[in-house]
């Protein structure tokens, strides 16, 4: 209890520093920054959830706990829609056994995106 008291800021989000010098030593600052908060919003999409986009390129790669059964993301791509689900059947951390994109399996394990104005499905078994 003795270090929440002395870290002073909210325990949800990242500080842009920690004193360590003199009486102030452990207590947070800065909260609630712009710089922050993207690299918040980084670290969950890309290397948690997994979502890569790179020259138009959509890949996933989850980095999650062993119980997290499944989840789902939505991605807009211009005119169209990316209906995401990551299936975890087997308590895994990280990894891709299958991408399957509109029922068909994609062995590459990733996706060029195209702007076709439709909603896409893609399932993707860690």
């Amino acid at each position: 209890m003795e270090a929440v008291n002395r870290y002073k800021v909210e325990p949800y989000v990242i500080v842009a520093d920690v004193y360590g010098v003199g009486n102030l030593i452990g207590r947070g600052g800065w909260t609630w920054y712009t710089g922050s908060s993207s690299w918040m919003y980084k670290a969950g999409i890309e290397y948690i959830l997994g979502l890569k986009i790179q020259n138009e390129t959509l890949s996933i790669n989850p980095s999650i706990q062993a119980d997290w059964k499944e989840y789902s993301i939505r991605y807009e791509y211009k005119s169209s829609v990316y209906n995401i689900k990551v299936k975890n059947p087997n308590g895994k951390n990280t990894g891709i056994e299958k991408f399957i994109l509109n029922g068909i399996e994609v062995e590459e394990k990733q996706v060029k995106l195209i702007d076709n104005g439709k909603i896409n499905e893609i399932e993707v078994i860690m």
